[in-house]
């Protein structure tokens, strides 16, 4: 029963519904893996087995038919978003001992759906940076090679997929926090167009920065745990695979970028992003280099970030401003300086960046950009440059590639196409039309196809 955790989301589902697997059956294999590697990864500090045994025993009395579209697939939820019952941290101090008594109402749609939560993922604190370590749980590796942080904030989410402790992850992203650890973890992710999938938002309920989204390893899994957690309005992934109304990849009208304009990316991320296109969109009839203007877009960040994390911790920073780290109590209070004139100003730039975007996709089918500017981070690394001395101002300017595309609200796929030379996972950001999520995902599995090589989970190296 251990080899389970190699099987597909969508094959266990399937093996649910006949009636071949039991829930149990599920649960007692993905511990005993999580038993097996994760002590040398941490990508889930906070394990609830005996709540999910219960929700699985009343899942399992219930007609296959009558279980959602999960079925009973069990699922992690990422540190940041309340799970009923279970210790909710948001990898800070401050809360290591909070215990909810409500879920979240993505949780509460997720398991409405059949899915079975057994475990929160790690994240840095409060989601802030795209390294995963905090001070309740230390740090979080990729399974690809322990030296190496998994990157963040969904760090825990993406390792757990990638070494088989989990079939499909939930997780979340402001300035690549789905992206980033995709990447780093050689799995797939989705940044959703806004306000597809809800989630319970007391202080920011309009805020088109932050996005929930679903990880996992393969575009099909991915569509999969998309469907369970939309709003019951959005439209389904599953079907729009199905569907394949898009035209034939080489068909498509792709344009591409190394660096968006606006971000500085390594040498050696834009050689293997360059061996992608040579090797995969070379064959393809109408490819331009070529993005949208983006102009103003790391000051308007940097305002719109700063105020979402003044609007949300303000209140914590007084009691706990020596608890709380630094680069967090420093994008606080950068958002309590701001003038209204600044915020006016970034406003109108990120206006200006939705329209551009929105202009520029008109005759682009997709645009695919790499997911990070970064090979990979040490395990230990706080931020990019902090061993140099780079102030605390910096601490995310290095994901500027990912910051970029979140400014202009598309959605956005991100997919293992490649390695690098030691075999270290390398993943592209596929940015679709507005609201465009149907073609996107379509667009996603032929690469896949194309490219092959991902969705195996790997043993900790």
């Amino acid at each position: 029963m251990t080899e389970l955790f190699r099987l597909s989301a969508c094959s266990v589902v399937e093996r649910l519904r006949s009636g071949e697997l039991s829930i149990k059956d599920l649960l007692d294999a993905v511990q005993a893996r999580i038993a097996a590697v994760d002590g040398a990864i941490n990508s889930l500090p906070t394990l609830c087995f005996e709540r999910a045994a219960k929700q699985a025993a009343a899942l399992q009395t219930l007609p296959a038919d009558r279980r959602g579209i999960l079925a009973g697939l069990p699922v992690t939820i990422k540190d940041l978003t309340d799970v009923a019952g279970v210790c909710s941290t948001s990898g800070s101090l401050v809360f290591k001992d909070r215990v909810p008594e409500i879920s979240d109402q993505l949780v509460t749609r997720i398991e409405g759906r059949g899915g079975v939560v057994y475990a929160k993922s790690n994240t840095p604190e409060f989601g802030a940076g795209g390294v995963t370590f905090n001070s309740v749980f230390g740090n979080t590796r990729s399974p690809y090679d322990l030296n190496r942080n998994a990157g963040g904030s969904s760090g825990g989410a993406a390792a757990s997929l990638a070494c088989g402790c989990a079939w499909l992850s939930h997780g979340s992203d402001m300035a690549g926090s789905l992206r980033t650890p995709a990447s780093f973890c050689g799995v797939t992710s989705l940044r959703p167009s806004p306000f597809t999938i809800r989630t319970d938002s007391p202080t920011k309920p309009f805020d088109v920065l932050g996005a929930d989204g679903p990880m996992a390893r393969t575009v099909a899994d991915l569509a999969l745990f998309a469907d369970a957690m939309r709003n019951d309005d959005s439209l389904s992934m599953q079907a729009a695979l199905r569907e394949r109304s898009i035209k034939p990849f080489r068909q498509l009208n792709i344009a591409f970028s190394h660096d968006l304009g606006v971000a500085a990316v390594s040498a050696e991320v834009r050689d293997v992003f360059q061996q992608f296109i040579d090797r995969t969109l070379n064959q393809c009839e109408s490819t331009v280099e070529a993005q949208p203007a983006l102009e103003g877009t790391h000051e308007a960040f940097d305002t719109l970030r700063a105020q979402f994390y003044a609007t949300g911790l303000e209140s914590l920073l007084d009691q706990h401003r020596f608890t709380i780290k630094p680069e967090v109590v420093w994008n606080v209070e950068q958002g309590l300086a701001p003038t209204s004139r600044k915020l006016r100003e970034a406003e109108r730039a990120q206006g200006k960046v939705v329209h551009d975007a929105a202009q520029f996709m008109k005759d682009i089918d997709v645009l695919i950009c790499p997911a990070t500017s970064l090979k990979s981070v040490a395990a230990d690394c706080r931020y990019p440059g902090a061993s140099d001395g780079v102030p605390v101002a910096d601490y995310y300017r290095w994901l500027a590639i990912a910051y970029a595309s979140t400014m202009t609200t598309l959605p956005i796929i991100t997919l293992p196409v490649g390695h690098f030379e030691d075999g270290f996972p390398f993943g592209i950001q596929l940015i679709g039309k507005p609201g465009g999520e149907a073609a996107l995902f379509q667009i996603a599995q032929q690469i896949e196809q194309l490219v092959g090589g991902f969705g195996e989970p790997v043993d900790p190296r």
